[in-house]
């Protein structure tokens, strides 16, 4: 356990090394001055550790598992066929199941059984079911690692350039991928249509129904996000939750000071203005979502309002790009530091529930914090309903997952469900 930790925890490091050597330009810098007195070692040692630790590493267990247990020849072709079937995938997964319930035992206390799920379950998990589960020890990891690799694409600097990029990451976005579709890759019927429209719609329900005393979490998300905030307890917790939170503070500090409208201004003044911008647009969500009781005649007022602050704002964006050195990309960097930052204000908000509700405003964290589930959702059910769209990968899932005559009597049964709604409607 200890093992898989450290390899995911590793890489962690090592990518949030990668991303401030990238925003201080420190590896540009580097490959320049080593390039210039003819020293390429530390260059090539930098990009060597990279494929090393982020791409060859992160099998190392598995890899080394098989040959303990069955000797090399077996290992090579039991490696060979268990990638046909995606079996990476699920190790993956699970090594981020592992190491989210030890790291938070290791920050919080708490240690207990925790059931894996092995039995031989055929039925179809609810879209909103696999969120609850994995949302905090999976989604949210691989979208900070997926940042991660963004803002090192975006900044970084390597010798063989894009090709380089795609070599010395592809593992990484493998890990990404493992980390937010392996439940819905493993879930029978996933990529069903049918399937898929009920889901979103148990999803929606879920998303939007108001929680209250008695109402499980399963049935509300204010009441599943009030239930994932229990294990903060002690203030030992509470101090290092804050210390881990404040690592997402990097991508604004770094991302704001690339931007082409700074000019490279290095300015500590730089940084105070983007706060003030995200003040700014935190006021600007408050007023989008407000929702006035329909009994006085503020509603169309406040619609109206809305409508004139929306187009006030592509207004000035488009202002913005069209008379400064304002870009669209500098727009989608902003978006990303931002989104960054103010998960990291969510995340000391809920560490220090007691003072945030003492200062009244624990129903905005609450509404930002369903904005942000909202958007990881859409995300990771994105690709399904897209995939879903076409017949054949529900087919080739269900050949995956099961063996020919049960994949056979799976698509008569679906072809009879299908039917058998026709003729009710």
């Amino acid at each position: 356990m200890s093992a898989q930790w450290m390899t995911v925890l590793t890489v962690y490091i090592f990518l949030y090394g990668r991303v401030y050597l990238a925003l201080s330009g420190l590896d540009h810098s580097i490959s320049r001055q080593a390039r210039f007195l003819g020293n390429t070692a530390l260059d090539a040692a930098l990009n060597a550790q990279f494929l090393v630790q982020i791409g060859v590493f992160t099998a190392v267990p598995m890899i080394m598992g098989f040959i303990l247990e069955l000797g090399l020849m077996k290992a090579i072709f039991s490696f060979i066929t268990m990638q046909l079937q995606f079996c990476s995938v699920f190790f993956t997964f699970s090594l981020g199941t592992r190491t989210h319930y030890f790291g938070r035992t290791i920050l919080h206390g708490g240690a207990k059984y925790r059931a894996t799920g092995r039995g031989f379950v055929v039925r179809h998990i609810k879209f909103a079911d696999n969120y609850r589960l994995y949302s905090r020890s999976h989604f949210v990891k691989a979208l900070e690692v997926a940042l991660l690799l963004i803002v090192y694409i975006a900044y970084g600097y390597t010798k063989g350039g894009s090709s380089s990029f795609i070599l010395l990451t592809i593992s990484s976005w493998i890990m990404v991928i493992s980390w937010l579709f392996a439940p819905y890759i493993f879930n029978p019927s996933g990529f069903e249509w049918q399937k898929t429209v009920e889901d979103f719609d148990d999803w929606t329900n879920w998303l939007f129904y108001k929680g209250g005393v008695g109402v499980k979490g399963e049935n509300s998300w204010e009441s599943w996000w009030e239930e994932e905030q229990a294990h903060i307890q002690t203030f030992r917790g509470r101090i290092l939750e804050t210390i881990l939170s404040l690592r997402f503070l990097l991508f604004q500090y770094g991302i704001v000071y690339k931007l082409k409208i700074t000019a490279h201004n290095t300015s500590l003044a730089m940084y105070g203005f983007s706060w003030i911008v995200l003040l700014v647009m935190v006021l600007l969500f408050k007023l989008f979502t407000a929702t006035p009781r329909k009994s006085t005649a503020l509603p169309i007022f406040i619609r109206f309002l809305q409508g004139l602050l929306a187009i006030g704002i592509i207004a000035a964006i488009a202002c913005l790009i069209g008379f400064t050195d304002f870009t669209i990309a500098d727009l989608f960097a902003s978006a990303l530091a931002f989104l960054a930052t103010g998960w990291c204000i969510l995340c000391l908000a809920i560490t220090w529930k007691r003072v945030v509700k003492t200062l009244g405003l624990w129903d905005s964290v609450r509404e930002i914090s369903r904005m942000y589930d909202a958007g990881m959702g859409a995300v990771i059910f994105a690709p399904i309903v897209f995939f879903s769209w076409f017949p054949f990968v529900s087919t080739f899932q269900s050949r995956i997952l099961f063996n020919q005559a049960f994949s056979r009597g799976l698509e008569i049964s679906l072809i009879l469900a299908g039917n058998k709604a026709n003729q009710e409607s």
